[in-house]
Order: structure tokens, then C-alpha cells, then sequence
């Protein structure tokens, strides 16, 4: 608890000061954009910026520590693996989504296969950079940190309930009428913590907690973060296409079962993940070739 406290702080301090740093930003004119997009940004420019310095100072900046420990062709192959792993598992729950009509083609989609092919490329580059950055801080440093000092589900938990949570603490528009000003900034800043606290986020939350243990068990087993980051990738990829072809039926009975955050991770798709952490746990075993 100690450790993801830490890491948690870090990821606040970040934000803290984009947010003192947006209002300013935002006067020059300089930036054409939403100021909760440009809060965003910053904070996650501070975030990079700010981490190699962070690891240092926790002992985590070395190739073991951060889960890059394997040879460069065996640790991309693992990532084309563990993609291809993470496009057929979460495409598995799509189809099922489909089949009981939690979600539905989407009757706007005219089928251009080039804006398609457009979408998966943005989506393959995005995931990979997405599954790139998590892993690394979440699998990598905060999962190292842990384990040097708990045991394997401290490591998971502790390391999943931060990914989780960490998703849902974002910058939201202001309501319509209120000025962005230093007040709007820090209304801006308090929104981020109590939007989290929101009901319709419990079978996402519940759902990304879930996919974090299986990614911290893939680490374990591993010994390296390119199976991770490879799952995580294909994840993204999937979920982004989805949601290009096809859209939520709120009017399903079983609409409950996809998540509000992105309309396909809910209460089916922990389940789903459970089921495939459970598996993995009982049929794999602990890499000996690379440690923790």
C-alpha cells in the first residue's frame, strides 16, 4: 500500500501542476484547444518528464526493474505474441457482446474500408504506445517496488487498483457557463477525484482492476513486460475498432453487462478476464531466465 501511495503521489504532483500551469498556457492563445485537453497533455508532459528522476531516486532505473530485462528479438517477439493474444481474447468478448445484443453494428457506418484501414492503423500505433508507457510504469517500476518487498499478490493488487483507478482521474469540461479562470482550474482539478466517485464507473473500474491482475500475473510468469505490453496493445486495438463499427444498445436488457467507460469493458469483460487470469495462473509456470 505503501509503494502504490507513492506512485500515486507521483501522479499527483503531476497533475497539480499542470493544472497551475494551464490557466497561464491557455492566456498566451498560443493553443487552440479545450482546456481540459491541454490540462491533460500537461500533466502527462510532466509525468514523462519527471520519471526517469522518479525511478532513479526509488532504485527502479535499470532494465530488470522496468521488465525490459530480455534480449531485443526475443523481447519484440513476445510483444507480437502477446498482441495477437490480446486481439483474440478481447475479440472473443466483442462477439459475445454482439451475439446477446449488448452491442449492435453501428446503422452510421458506410462501410468505407479505407477509413477503416485508416482507424486499425491509428489504433495499432496508439495501442502499442499506450501498452509502452502503462506497462512500463504500472508492470514495470510499480510492480518491482512492490514485489522487492511483498509477495506476488501485493504486487498484483497494489499495482492493479493504481491502473485502475488512475483511468477515471481525468480532466472534464466545466459546466456550460462557467468561466475558465484560476477558480475554473481548481474546479477542474476537484472534478477529476469527484468524478471517480460515480456509480456508472464500478463495472469498468471493476473490470480494468481485473485486467490489471492478469497483466501483474503475466509479468510474474514472465519475468519481462513484452508479453504485457503486447496484450495491452491488442486490447486497445480491439476496443477502438469496435467502437468505429459498432455501438452500445442502451435499450438491451443485458446493456448492463459493457462498461460505461468505454462501452465494451464491464461486468462481462472481468468476467471474461477472471476467467483467463484463473487459467493462466494454473497452467503456466515461472519463467527461469529472467528475474523480477
Amino acid at each position: 500500500m505503501r509503494q502504490t501511495a507513492l506512485f500515486f503521489g507521483y501522479l499527483f504532483c503531476a497533475l497539480t501542476l499542470a493544472v497551475v500551469l494551464t490557466y497561464p498556457v491557455m492566456q498566451t492563445g498560443w493553443i487552440d484547444y479545450e482546456p481540459q485537453r491541454v490540462m491533460g497533455r500537461l500533466a502527462q508532459v510532466l509525468i514523462l518528464a519527471g520519471l526517469w528522476p522518479f525511478l532513479r531516486w526509488l532504485d527502479l532505473a535499470d532494465r530488470e526493474s522496468l521488465g525490459f530485462a530480455l534480449g531485443r528479438p526475443r523481447f519484440i517477439e513476445t510483444v507480437k505474441r502477446g498482441w495477437l493474444f490480446g486481439v483474440l481474447s478481447l475479440l472473443v468478448l466483442v462477439l459475445l457482446e454482439l451475439g446477446l445484443g449488448v452491442r449492435v453494428p453501428d446503422p452510421d457506418w458506410s462501410g468505407e474500408l479505407w477509413g477503416l484501414l485508416q482507424k486499425a492503423v491509428a489504433a495499432l500505433i496508439g495501442g502499442l504506445l499506450i501498452g509502452l508507457l502503462e506497462e512500463t510504469f504500472f508492470r514495470g517500476a510499480l510492480y518491482s517496488k512492490i514485489r522487492r518487498g511483498a509477495g506476488v499478490a501485493a504486487a498484483a493488487s497494489g499495482s492493479a487498483a493504481l491502473y485502475a483507478v488512475v483511468h477515471f482521474l481525468k480532466p472534464h469540461a466545466l459546466p456550460a457557463g462557467q468561466a475558465f479562470d484560476w477558480p475554473g482550474a481548481w474546479a477542474m482539478f476537484i472534478h477529476v477525484f469527484t468524478g471517480f466517485f460515480q456509480w456508472q464507473h464500478l463495472d469498468s473500474l471493476v473490470a480494468l482492476f481485473v485486467a490489471g491482475i492478469l497483466l501483474a500475473l503475466v509479468r510474474e510468469r514472465s519475468g519481462h513486460i513484452g508479453w504485457c505490453i503486447g496484450l495491452h496493445a491488442g486490447w486497445v486495438f480491439v476496443i477502438q475498432l469496435t467502437r468505429r463499427v459498432t455501438d452500445g444498445d442502451e435499450a438491451s436488457e443485458l446493456a448492463f453487462l459493457a462498461g460505461h467507460y468505454d462501452g465494451v469493458i464491464g461486468w462481462l469483460g472481468a468476467v471474461w478476464i477472471a476467467v483467463i487470469a484463473w487459467a493462466f495462473w494454473r497452467m503456466s509456470t515461472r519463467s527461469p531466465s529472467v528475474g523480477c
